[in-house]
């Protein structure tokens, strides 16, 4: 990801607001899902994004630390965002949200080069690593999905039971 125009600044602020978003966007799928393991794993997502915000709030703090914590409504860095809403097919807004967990990946990868020590470098490694581990799960969740999906198109009583 081309983040070279931006500074270390909008970029936290970026950060914070996608892991914001993406928290939402992953209790508000686990309220609409009925499989209770689809919904523990994508509460599982959403608490592994409120961690990365705590860790990012506190890197902005770290090297900011006399400037307000203001998480901006919109971001001039181009991260995908994910519309969620319910007249969406549950796959394809899943679809999307490993599409955002990629470009995650590649902009925490992007952004720990424009720090200068091994820790906080180590630590955004270690997010993009986890943001693919979120892709690879959503990714099994996907085939999952769209196999169920499937079963209600072609057999619609299947799931009504006797």
């Amino acid at each position: 990801m081309d983040i070279e125009k931006y500074n270390l600044k909008t970029l936290l602020l970026a950060a914070i607001k996608s892991e914001i978003d993406s928290k939402k966007l992953y209790e508000d799928l686990a309220g609409r899902v009925k499989n209770m393991m689809f919904k523990d794993r994508l509460l599982f997502l959403a608490n592994e994004e409120e961690k990365h915000r705590a860790y990012l709030e506190a890197l902005y703090r770290k090297k900011f630390p006399n400037e307000e914590l203001v998480v901006p409504e919109h971001t001039p860095v181009p991260l995908p965002g994910v519309d969620g809403s319910e007249d969406r097919l549950l796959s394809e807004i899943i679809e999307d949200a490993m599409k955002a967990e990629l470009a995650a990946k590649d902009f925490y990868e992007s952004m720990k080069d424009l720090l200068h020590d091994d820790e906080n470098k180590k630590m955004l490694q270690i997010l993009a690593n986890m943001e693919l581990g979120h892709y690879d799960l959503l990714a099994r969740e996907l085939e999952n999905l769209k196999n169920f999906e499937d079963y209600d198109t072609y057999w619609p009583m299947m799931h009504a039971g006797p």
